[in-house]
C-alpha cells in the first residue's frame, strides 16, 4: 500500500490571516505554498484579490498565482489538475505542499480527489438553460429539480444560478443526477493525507473590522485605478471581473454613485462572502480550528504537524 502524500491546508474566510499563517508554517516545515484562491490565479488583479506581495512571501515559493489573464476561463477541474502537478514537483524536491486559500470548492475537490475527466460540458445547452433561468427564476427551476434530483435541490439557493444551471446540464445531457455524478467522481481514493487548519475569530465583529480596514487600504493603494484599467482592457463580463471589489465599483465608474457608497457595498459583499466561506468550511470535520483572536504559537502548531506526519 502506497503511503499517502502529506498536505498541509490553511483555510478560512477572507482577511483572517491565512497568508501569514501559511508562510510562517511553510518556513518552519520546509514547505511551498499552492494558492487555492479562485481570483488570485488572474494576472493584473493584485489589489482586489489581496494578492500576496514579494515581501509577504518571505522567500517561500508560491504556486498558481498570476497564471492566466482576466479574460480567460479557469475551472475547478483546471485547478485540480494544476495543483496535482504542482504537488508532484514540490514533493520531488523533498518539501511539504501547503494549500492556502479560501475557495472551499477548490480545496475540497483537490483533497478529496474529485475526478473531472468525464465531466459533461455542453455550451449550447448551458446557454439555453441560462436563458431559462433568467426567464422563470431560480425557485421555479429548483421546484422542477426536486422531481429528478431532490438531494441537489435541497442544497442550492434559488440565487445560485451557476450550480442550478450546471445540475440541469448534467441531467439533460446524461440522465444522471448531479448528486449521483458527484458521488461517482469520488470513487477513487485520494492520494493525499491532509492536516487541515481553519482560521476564525470567536468575535465575528473583529473579522468584519479587519475586512472593512482591508477595503479602505485597497482603495488607498489604487483599487479604483486597477479596476478601471482591467475593465478597459477586458470589458466587464468575464468571470475574473466578477471579483468582489471590481463589480461593486462599476456604478461609481459610470457616475451612478459616490465612491463612499461603492466602498460600503464592497465591505458588505466581502463580509457576506466571509460568512459563506465559514459556512462551507464548517462542514468539514477534519479541520482543526484556530481562534485568531488569541495569540498563535506557530512553533507549537508546527510541532503538532510534524508529529501528525511523523517527520
Amino acid at each position: 500500500m502506497n503511503k499517502k502524500i502529506p498536505v498541509l491546508c490553511v483555510v478560512g474566510p477572507t482577511a483572517s490571516g491565512k497568508t501569514a499563517m501559511a508562510v510562517s508554517l511553510a518556513e518552519m516545515l520546509n514547505g511551498e505554498i499552492i494558492s487555492a484562491d479562485s481570483m488570485q490565479i488572474y494576472k493584473y488583479m493584485d489589489i482586489a484579490t489581496a494578492k500576496v506581495t514579494r515581501d509577504e512571501t518571505r522567500g517561500v515559493p508560491h504556486h498558481l498565482i498570476d497564471i492566466i489573464g482576466p479574460g480567460e476561463v479557469f475551472s475547478v477541474a483546471d485547478f485540480v489538475a494544476a495543483a496535482s502537478q504542482a504537488i508532484k514537483e514540490i514533493v520531488s524536491r523533498g518539501r511539504l505542499p501547503v494549500i492556502a486559500g479560501g475557495t472551499g470548492l477548490y480545496v475540497s475537490s483537490f483533497i478529496d480527489n474529485i475526478k473531472f475527466g468525464n465531466a459533461v460540458c455542453d455550451d449550447s445547452l448551458r446557454e439555453e438553460l441560462s436563458l431559462e433561468y433568467d426567464k422563470v427564476g431560480g425557485e421555479a427551476m429548483l421546484e422542477e429539480m426536486r422531481n429528478f434530483d431532490p438531494d441537489s435541490a435541497a442544497k442550492f439557493h434559488p440565487n445560485d444560478k451557476k450550480r442550478i444551471v450546471r445540475a440541469f446540464e448534467v441531467y439533460r445531457s446524461t440522465g444522471c443526477t448531479r448528486s449521483r455524478f458527484d458521488a461517482e467522481s469520488r470513487t477513487e481514493e485520494s492520494p493525499y493525507d491532509p492536516y487541515m487548519l481553519g482560521l476564525y475569530f470567536d468575535d465575528r465583529a473583529k473579522l468584519y473590522d479587519r475586512i472593512n480596514r482591508r477595503v479602505d487600504i485597497m482603495l488607498e493603494n489604487g483599487l479604483v485605478e486597477e479596476a478601471k484599467s482591467v475593465f478597459e482592457l477586458y470589458g466587464d463580463n468575464s468571470t475574473a471581473l466578477q471579483a468582489i471589489g471590481y463589480k461593486e465599483l462599476l456604478p461609481y465608474l459610470r457616475g451612478e454613485c459616490t465612491l463612499d457608497q461603492a466602498a460600503d457595498v464592497i465591505k458588505l459583499e466581502t463580509r457576506r462572502y466571509a460568512k459563506r466561506q465559514l459556512s462551507w468550511f464548517r462542514r468539514d470535520s477534519r479541520i482543526r480550528w484556530i481562534n485568531m483572536s488569541e495569540p498563535v504559537c506557530f512553533e507549537s502548531l508546527a510541532l503538532d504537524i510534524r508529529r501528525y506526519f511523523n517527520f
